[in-house]
């Protein structure tokens, strides 16, 4: 292969392909149809001029008869006067219009098959132009419906989906670790609150028996009173030591509770 016919090969699939790149669908069926109408208004008056030619063809070859039958009459005429020599000249002039019949006729049959064929071509023609508008009809919807589909397919690979799911992911995270934190609270806030009634229950146990020890040794903190009269002895029971005592617990015990609820 030969220089510079790999440069026309190189220089033609350049040309080619920017021409494929430039053409916009749309706009190509748009000029198509624009052609075919063209061809449309030119085939009428194609056949507009056919059908003309046809009309005038038909009224010569109909005066050329009308002439035939003219001169036919006045053969007959000058015959029945006895002028044969008038009759022979009427007779030449039928024959000149006989033969002018003749290619009329032979003129007018070629231009009616003519005006057949145009009319049906012209039929064709606007059938396949109506055919295209349909069809261009369609096919734009088609590249509309292909444009939007690019548009949307270029909108989704354009989006950062990775980068979405890993902001769902981190957030989802922080919820879960956001729940765990208020279950430790509430788990953390029954423990607290299941020590503190335990110190309340055990707290309560050892006044019980601090109470009841020092009932006991209430009696005998004065061991002067075995040495007393059974009447003076009797005196100080009637004054309730015990009550006094209890007094006592019931004061530390108070204070005790004003102590808890300071807490």
């Amino acid at each position: 292969m030969g220089l510079f016919d790999r440069i026309r090969r190189v220089v033609s699939s350049n040309l080619n392909d920017m021409v494929s790149k430039a053409e916009d669908p749309e706009k190509m069926l748009e000029q198509a149809i624009l052609e075919m109408q063209e061809d449309l208004v030119q085939l009428r008056q194609g056949v507009a001029q056919a059908i003309a030619a046809q009309k005038r063809t038909e009224k010569q070859y109909s005066d050329a008869q009308n002439e035939i039958n003219k001169w036919q009459r006045n053969a007959q005429l000058a015959l029945q006067k006895g002028d044969e020599n008038l009759a022979r000249q009427a007779l030449e002039r039928k024959k000149t219009f006989s033969d002018t019949s003749g290619a009329l006729k032979t003129s007018l049959d070629q231009q009616t098959t003519q005006v057949e064929s145009l009319k049906r071509n012209l039929i064709q023609l606007e059938s396949k132009i109506s055919e295209a508008k349909t069809k261009k009809e369609m096919l734009k919807a088609r590249i509309t419906a292909a444009k939007a589909q690019e548009q949307l397919e270029g909108m989704v690979k354009g989006m950062n989906s990775s980068s979405a799911m890993s902001a769902f992911e981190r957030m989802e995270e922080k919820v879960l670790m956001q729940e765990a934190r208020a279950q430790s609270a509430a788990e953390l806030t029954g423990t607290d609150l299941e020590s503190q009634f335990a110190r309340l229950e055990g707290g309560s146990d050892v006044d019980d028996e601090l109470a009841a020890m020092k009932a006991m040794l209430a009696p005998a903190s004065s061991p002067t009173q075995s040495l007393l009269p059974e009447s003076q002895t009797t005196a100080p029971q009637s004054q309730n030591p015990p009550a006094k005592a209890n007094e006592v617990v019931d004061a530390e015990l108070d204070s005790l509770r004003k102590q808890l609820d300071q807490m």
